[in-house]
This record gives C-alpha cells, structure tokens and sequence, in this order.
C-alpha cells in the first residue's frame, strides 16, 4: 500500500499577511466589549480601552457623538461633542461634563452663534479671564503670577533675590488703582482689591554680589478676580 504525504510551506509573506489579518479581529473584539457609560453615546466606540472602558483617544457615536478623551468610560480631557440637534461643544471635559475652557456652536434665530468662555458642570460660567499682564519691568530677573483658592479679591507682592527673601531693599513704594494696603508675614500688598486691577512696585535694591545698587520697577495689570500672589525676583 502506498501512502502520500503533502506537505504545504507557509511562507513569510503569508504569515505575515495571517497576522494583518487577525490584529483587526483582536482589535475590533477589544473594541466590542469596551463600554461608554454616558447614556447618549453608547451606540459604538473605537479607540483605546482599559479594564472594559473607553480610556484614552477614541470615538464613540450614539443618539450624540464624541471624539477626543476618555476616562475610565466617559469625556475626559479635550474632546468635541456633538449633539444630534447640531449644535456643538470643543473643549475641556470631566467626568462627562463640560469643565473648563470650551466653545460652545449653537443655532441662534437661523445663524450659527458662539458662546466661548468657562465651564463648570456642563453649565457655562463666563467668558475666560484675560491672563496677568505686565505693563512695564526694570531691572527685574523674573517674575511669576499665582492664584490661590483663597475667596477673597487680594494682591500679595514677594520681593526675592538669589532664592531668598530681598533684605536689601530700600525707598519702597507701591501703589494700586483700588484696595487697601495690607500685608502678611514678608509680603505686601491690597486687600478688597477691585478688578481690574493696575499696580505699580518701585524700590532700589543691592545688586546680588552687594556691591552696587540700582531702580527696579514693575507695573502689572490683573483681571480675575481672586487671590493673587505676584513674586518678583532680582
């Protein structure tokens, strides 16, 4: 009896052509059983996934559609989201909500109309703040503007040199469109302050091997409301 053995040679190219074709299955497979939890996209949703949800970039289309970021299944992040209305929102999410910095398209009396400003829980809180601006600077190495979660409309100036607080400071003055003169510990500065807000910081100081001495100025200007903490450095 006579017995025929055949045997077939896969070649490199076709393995590779094997496996072109199972990543899609793989992926489409990850993608079928990874949830969005808002309600109005759960029709589909490609892109990345973790521990069953939509986390990272993806796309997900319902009643509405997304695209941009997702956490632990919904908008987190950058992301545009449009409703099945047509109007449209790109911006700044979190936890499904509108959060942050965002623009809002919508149909106003047959236009398109925009409404751009902050978000706060998907409701719109004003247009954003103009940033801190200098107005004009003399002799100084750096400076920085930092807003605290104090509630209170306050301005506090720290005058630094080398890393530490500026002991050779002399003919301090300071002036300032509204507030009142205020300080705390080293600082100085208004309370009850007024927005917008214009103030003014002259003094002379050591250089910083304390062997001259030279005019500084520094006049800013600051917008938002809040609790503000101006460091100037020599």
């Amino acid at each position: 009896m006579n017995f025929s053995i055949s045997i077939k040679m896969i070649t490199v190219g076709q393995i590779n052509l094997l496996i072109l074709f199972l990543i899609p299955c793989q992926i489409a497979l990850s993608q079928g059983n990874c949830k969005v939890l808002k309600p109005e996209l759960t029709g589909g949703y490609k892109g990345k996934c973790k521990d069953g949800l939509a986390n990272g970039k993806g796309s997900a289309i319902g009643i509405d559609r997304y695209e941009g970021q997702f956490l632990k299944g919904l908008p987190e992040g950058k992301g545009t989201y449009t409703w099945a209305t047509g109007e449209s929102y790109t911006g700044y999410w979190r936890e499904g909500k509108r959060n942050g910095e965002g623009e809002y398209t919508f149909f106003y009396n047959g236009n398109d109309s925009i409404l751009a400003g902050n978000w706060e829980n998907d409701r719109y809180t004003g247009p954003v703040p103009k940033k801190p601006q200098v107005i004009h600077k003399s002799n100084i190495d750096r400076y920085t503007f930092r807003k605290t979660k104090n509630i209170r409309n306050r301005i506090l100036i720290n005058l630094y040199q080398n890393g530490s607080r500026n002991t050779g400071i002399s003919n301090l003055m300071i002036s300032s469109s509204s507030g009142y003169d205020t300080s705390l510990g080293n600082s100085v500065g208004y309370d009850e302050v007024s927005f917008p807000v214009k103030i003014l910081v002259k003094y002379t100081t050591l250089n910083k091997l304390k062997t001259a001495t030279y005019d500084v100025e520094f006049e800013f200007e600051i917008s938002e409301s809040g609790d503000w903490i101006v460091d100037l450095h020599n």
